[in-house]
């Protein structure tokens, strides 16, 4: 039987084996090969530095050998640019095996760079979704000259993309992409384990006629090493960390850009060699800090959830999170950072200095040993998303877009296909009439409105999806060190402010807020910044899982003496039953424990609060009861018997309520929705009705 690696081009499988040094190929890049040079869509599932892009690239790159393909013929989609930044030099190196070259196009590759792939283009393009946008938009670009020979599409960190806005902005333009080229696309997703592969693989399909495998290879693995432990406090978790593995390589994920900066200062005060990465950092240093903690031995970086994504930072020796992840995925993918070197073992040390992440921590690790993975939410009715695409399509065209065209150009997108004609119409009356589109001679192009909302900096406002917040750029000399939020450089005086950003203490000594540049000097202490963010909407299935832990007597091995003690405190001072309707005093008001999850929640509590009026405060776990909404016990349990009776919360519950639900705007393409798509759009992101029933119904069940 011929193997996969023998299906590759004799040029490649020698340069492989005599330039590359492999032995042969992984399971993974095995199986992966197969699929691809059969011609299939695929996700191919495997931890971080598994082999998965050898797995794509390889077969890809056999084909432009054997088969002649043309430049553009490969793009390679990533979440974040650092990713680019690290994978370019080894796709560069694959691609060169057999005389071919790849190009890296981000917003920070020079003008001069990009002019020059324009002219002779690279056989494989590596970029982001946003980054694709700018290519089909721009007037310098030729898109349909560019991408006229392109085959295959690969996506790294599907997972990552899937359920967010990013991930229905890129479903739509990879469909522009199929267009231009003219051809069925083979689109290939690269991902860590989720639960729901097949989804995402029908995600990724779009028009795609191909057959679709999931490629997972399966196996026996190494039972990972977890533990978890009880440190109370920033600073204490500082000094086990500096006391753990000694002279070893360790990452710290930490869930919170103020929070990294808080502890690497104070490992740094712990004599530990430390470096810190976070998006408001520069790229400059973020990737200077991970370079040194690439090429360093005892040391330690800190990190947001990043570093998850599949970033090369050297071989690591341990993981340790501080508190806990809001997934078992993600909790999976930063394990998954180490046990790659042969007779090693992927380990994960959770470090909770809060008590809800201690539960938090022993409720994934739970359902981690049952083998539960989220399965990732697969929007279909992104109406919002829709007016995006129209009104870039409206520039991608020279003088507007066809009104008998601009739909096929994306109908195949996952992210529309629960959109209705009625739906589509209803939004375009409803930007035509906001001046955001204007109709003439038979096309699209955008109105007044449209130009102020969305025009201005040359159309940058419809290149991304997300809205980027205000931040002041903080420069030292000719150095930029990163980004502060200018709502808290708001709140202080220019003489008083100073904060804390790489780790390192910085005081402002000139604020310009035109150019929105602050540059500071170096002193011994500052404060530590603040950064503007979402709220956390954990799921209902982790948050059963929390309750689970709070009601058990029993201990897990994971657990430390001192994780064992805080817990068993816990369980008592929560003296929740097994099941039923908990509510229980709250300071000056009452507290509904519900473990139903954010979603449930929001519109749980937004439905009470009418019930009952004002006010509840509303948590993933609980609802809170304040002022008139907590004058009663009996009119608590009365308005959740008589929801339970009437099948309630529903989705026209969801419909009404989503809007009191939402901190602001949710999505800056929310003036392009008619007032019925906006609630609609409101309700899927922000409630969830299908779990608040589930949660009123467990309510019903007697008390322990």
């Amino acid at each position: 039987m011929t193997t996969a690696f023998e299906r590759l081009s004799p040029a490649l499988q020698y340069q492989i084996v005599n330039e590359l040094g492999f032995g042969g190929l992984r399971p993974v890049q095995e199986a992966a090969a197969v699929t691809i040079l059969d011609g299939h869509n695929c996700v191919v599932l495997a931890p971080t530095a598994g082999g998965k892009s050898e797995a794509a690239f390889f077969p890809l790159i056999s084909q432009m050998d054997s088969a002649s393909w043309t430049a553009v013929s490969v793009v390679y989609v990533a979440p974040i640019r650092a990713l680019l930044n690290n994978l370019e030099s080894r796709v560069q190196r694959y691609a060169q095996l057999v005389g071919r070259r790849a190009f890296k196009w981000h917003g920070d590759v020079s003008a001069t760079d990009k002019k020059r792939f324009i002219a002779d283009p690279a056989d494989i393009l590596l970029t982001t979704p946003e980054s694709l946008e700018v290519m089909l938009m721009s007037r310098k670009v030729p898109a349909e000259r560019l991408f006229a020979g392109l085959r295959a599409v690969v996506i790294d960190e599907i997972h990552a993309f899937v359920g967010d806005d990013r991930g229905s902005h890129l479903a739509a333009v990879l469909e522009r992409l199929s267009r231009f080229c003219g051809r069925d696309l083979q689109r290939i997703g690269l991902s860590a384990t989720v639960g729901n592969p097949a989804d995402i693989l029908r995600w990724v399909a779009g028009s795609s006629k191909r057959e679709g495998r999931v490629v997972d290879p399966g196996g026996a693995k190494r039972e990972p090493a977890v533990a978890i432990d009880w440190v109370a406090t920033l600073p204490n978790a500082a000094k086990m960390i500096a006391r753990l593995h000694p002279g070893k390589k360790r990452l710290v994920f930490v869930d919170s850009r103020r929070r990294v900066e808080a502890l690497g200062q104070a490992l740094r005060a712990e004599g530990v060699d430390t470096f810190v990465t976070h998006s408001s950092l520069s790229v400059d240093e973020r990737h200077a800090a991970e370079k040194a903690f690439e090429e360093g031995q005892n040391c330690v970086i800190v990190a947001t959830s990043a570093l998850e994504l599949g970033i090369d930072i050297g071989d690591l020796d341990h993981v340790i999170q501080i508190d806990a992840p809001p997934t078992v995925a993600a909790f999976l993918q930063r394990m998954g950072r180490t046990g790659r070197r042969a007779s090693t073992t992927a380990n994960c040390t959770f470090l909770a200095t809060e008590d809800k992440g201690l539960i938090r921590a022993a409720a994934i690790v739970r359902l981690f040993r049952r083998g539960f993975v989220e399965s990732v939410a697969i929007p279909t009715r992104a109406a919002h998303l829709l007016a995006h695409q129209l009104m870039a399509m409206t520039i991608q065209h020279e003088g507007g877009v066809p009104i008998s065209d601009w739909w096929a150009w994306i109908s195949s997108a996952t992210p529309f296909q629960g959109l209705t004609e009625t739906d589509r119409r209803d939004l375009v009356d409803h930007m035509l009439g906001q001046e955001i589109l204007f109709a003439s001679a038979g096309r699209y192009s955008l109105g007044a409105r449209g130009e102020k909302l969305y025009g201005w900096r040359n159309f940058s406002e419809l290149y991304a999806v997300f809205s980027t917040p205000q931040t002041l750029r903080v420069i030292f000399g000719s150095q930029e060190i990163g980004h502060i939020d200018a709502l808290f450089a708001q709140q202080e005086t220019q003489e008083k402010l100073s904060f804390i950003l790489g780790a390192k203490a910085w005081r402002a000594v000139h604020i310009d807020w035109k150019e929105g540049i602050v540059r500071v000097e170096p002193i011994g202490d500052g404060n530590l910044a603040r950064w503007q963010g979402t709220p956390e909407l954990l799921g209902r299935t982790l948050c059963q899982a929390i309750h689970e832990v709070l009601v058990s007597d029993s201990s897990d091995a994971e657990w430390s003496q001192r994780a064992q003690a805080r817990l068993t405190e816990l369980r008592a001072e929560y003296d929740l039953p097994d099941a039923g309707l908990a509510v229980v005093a709250d300071g000056p008001g009452l507290r509904l424990w519900t473990f139903a999850g954010g979603r449930a929640n929001n519109l749980l509590g937004r439905v009470l609060e009418s019930k009952l009026g004002e006010k509840v405060v509303i948590d993933n776990l609980y609802i809170g009861f304040r002022g008139q909404a907590a004058q009663s016990e009996a009119a608590i349990r009365g308005a959740i018997a008589e929801l339970r009776a009437e099948g309630r919360p529903n989705h026209a519950d969801a419909l009404q309520f989503a809007e009191s639900c939402a901190r602001g705007r949710i999505s800056k393409f929310q003036p392009c929705l008619p007032e019925r798509l906006e609630a609609e759009y409101l309700a899927e992101v922000l409630t969830n009705d299908e779990e608040a029933r589930a949660a009123v119904a467990a309510m019903g069940a007697p008390e322990a």
